[in-house]
């Protein structure tokens, strides 16, 4: 018997792009009319057919809904889920932030008694020392500050000076007790421990910290006393390690101790771990897969052993491997196995870690002495004559990045494959800076210029070629902008210069911000509320100069803001938008005068060219509405 290929079935007419629960019962309904005319042609909406095809439709609708869902979490641009972003970001390596540490420099001071026999000095047995991640405390909110390195006050150099002063005179004029003064970088954080028991090595072994506003992992450390080092990546070896300035770790530079308490070495870490977050509460810690059972060569031959005789000789080579052996070796880190880790990290940050300056005045941490056999009631009065101080207000402050911001800053770190040559690189950057380090709200980039000497009635600008200015500011506890601290500066002038090309040089300034204050006139049409139409008004304006949406350098254009009163429900039109400079520290505002109408030119208020920014400080007093009748 002969069969033919070809299907006496009629064609079906089907159609793919019909997605919608309407949509879909409409064309269930055309199809079963076309290709089943007789079998079924009840399509009233209590009918039993019209039930089975309406559910047809509702679990297609319903099917569809979450295949464009989930297509759409795959792509970074579309995006909403925050785990999912949190994973697209991290795939193209950039690490978003949960929280933002705030940071400022801490004088801390301690009195000694002076040495009472001719000619007097200060008796330095009693200097005290507090090791790294000692901590003080703010009267402004509670807010905990850490310090990121030792505080010794027997050492005084470049990098760590110790100032000197008499404190107290006896009655002959004599030097009883002096004040000692360091100087330290502080962070808003509080440090947390917790432990981990592990059994048998497991590869690629994962753990997960679940507490809120995580600024990162300080130490971690097993029971065996082995340290495992944070790496970008598990193939990465080595890591930079900030180590003390002392004979056992360099016989000839720890002579320079006093000008450098601290070097910088490279560091093989054969025992590693990556973390990074997958929501915004927790952090994910994951190990290699190396095993100390065995040796890389037990696991994987090594080639250059054949014929000499040994284990992993050519009667080794002979047999077999299983490709996946590779994963075994150490060359993703060694796994833990055994042991119980323990694991100190930092939470902290955010706005209201900003605080004001003269406010982180409570030491938590109590410091030791260094000298045995020393007089205990000196050694009292030594300890408890600690105080602390921060002469400046703690900066960079922030909450967690918004999805918007995630997405921004993931495509930016993406296009910049981790160096600096455009502006857009820079900038990215600098904005990425880790937040225990200080943050940056805002950044600008421009070449550097010089005035051109050979001009003398007209002074003239000529751009310098090697060089680059970058402007920042940062927010204070109340959002609003701020100077950034020196430290946060250095940091940053640090962290930008293994970015950079060889040929930059990178100027770091604070940019200027200019406060303003705006007063509207508008007409309500009939019928509507006056008082609630003005509110909303005004609440439209405060969203439009929200600071988190304005950039250095970026001019008002006043028919935007005209436009932005138009489009509340019941305005008619607008009267009048009027702009006033606001200055003066005494006030609040800052400091800088600028001339808006001279700054105008055809209804747009550029900035100066001193890169600046315009910020309506205090929107709920400067933003004015009044309703024309």
């Amino acid at each position: 018997m002969a069969y033919s290929n070809i299907s006496n079935t009629p064609q079906r007419d089907i159609k793919y792009l019909n997605k919608d629960f309407n949509t879909l019962r409409n064309q269930l309904i055309e199809y079963t009319k076309t290709y089943y005319p007789e079998t079924f042609n009840d399509f009233s909406d209590g009918s039993p057919g019209m039930m089975f095809l309406e559910m047809a439709a509702y679990v297609g609708d319903v099917l569809s809904y979450y295949t464009d869902t989930q297509l759409q979490e795959t792509f970074l641009l579309l995006s909403q889920e925050k785990n999912n972003l949190f994973n697209l970001a991290y795939s193209l390596g950039y690490r978003p932030k949960v929280t933002k540490a705030s940071s400022t420099n801490l004088e801390i001071f301690q009195l000694i008694p002076a040495i009472t026999s001719t000619p007097y000095a200060p008796n330095y047995d009693y200097t005290l020392i507090m090791g790294e991640g000692s901590s003080f405390s703010s009267t402004q909110g509670g807010i905990n500050f850490v310090t990121e390195e030792t505080i010794d006050f027997a050492i005084s150099g470049a990098a760590s000076p110790t100032d000197i002063s008499v404190y107290q005179i006896d009655g002959s004029g004599n030097p009883q007790y002096y004040l000692l003064k360091k100087t330290a970088k502080v962070i808003s954080a509080v440090r947390k421990t917790t432990t981990f028991p592990i059994g048998s090595s497991e590869k690629f072994l994962k753990l997960n910290l679940s507490d809120s506003n995580i600024i990162g992992i300080e130490k971690m450390e097993d029971s065996d006393g082995n340290i495992y080092s944070e790496v970008d990546y598990l193939a990465q070896d080595t890591i930079f390690d900030e180590q003390e300035n002392i004979k056992a770790n360099d016989s000839v530079l720890y002579t320079d101790k006093q000008s450098t308490p601290y070097l910088m070495k490279i560091k093989r870490v054969p025992r590693r771990f990556i973390s990074r977050f997958t929501s915004d509460t927790n952090l994910e810690i994951q190990f290699g897969a190396g095993t100390l059972s065995q040796n890389d060569e037990a696991v994987i031959p090594n080639p250059t052993n054949i014929g000499l005789g040994i284990n992993d000789g050519r009667s080794e080579l002979d047999r077999a491997y299983d490709p996946s052996n590779f994963l075994f070796t150490g060359t993703y880190g060694i796994a833990p196995s055994n042991t119980t880790l323990t694991i100190t990290y930092l939470v902290g940050g955010g706005v209201s870690s900003n605080v004001a300056s003269t406010t982180i005045t409570k030491p938590e941490t109590i410091f030791t002495t260094t000298k045995p056999n020393l007089n205990s009631n000196v050694r009292s009065f030594v300890i408890a004559s600690i105080a602390s101080n921060n002469p400046q207000a703690a900066t960079g402050g922030g909450n967690a990045e918004n999805t918007e911001e995630i997405r921004f800053n993931a495509m930016a770190n993406f296009s910049a494959q981790k160096r600096t040559v455009t502006k857009d690189d820079y900038l990215l950057r600098t904005l990425s800076m880790p937040s225990r380090f200080g943050n940056v709200a805002k950044a600008y980039i421009v070449q550097d210029d010089q005035i051109n000497p050979l001009t003398t009635e007209n002074i003239t600008r000529i751009a310098n070629p090697s060089a680059l200015n970058l402007y920042v500011l940062g927010y204070n506890a109340d959002q609003n902008l701020s100077l950034l601290s020196q430290s946060t500066k250095t940091n940053l002038a640090t962290y930008l210069e293994q970015y950079r090309m060889l040929t930059d040089a990178i100027n770091i300034k604070d940019a200027f911000i200019v406060n303003i204050s705006i007063d509207f006139k508008i007409r309500v049409s009939p019928g509507f509320n006056n008082q609630e139409v003005l509110l909303n008004c005004i609440q439209e304006v405060q969203d439009f100069f929200n600071i988190n949406k304005w950039q250095i350098g970026q001019p008002i254009t006043k028919s935007e803001v005209i436009t932005t009163l138009l489009g509340v429900k019941g305005v008619q039109s607008t009267h009048s938008v009027t702009y006033n400079n606001k200055s003066g520290e005494s006030l609040g505002y800052s400091k800088y005068k600028y001339d808006l109408q001279s700054a105008t030119i055809d209804d747009i208020i550029y900035p100066s060219l001193d890169p600046c920014i315009f910020e309506v400080k205090y929107p709920n007093s400067d933003i004015k509405g009044q309703i024309v009748t």
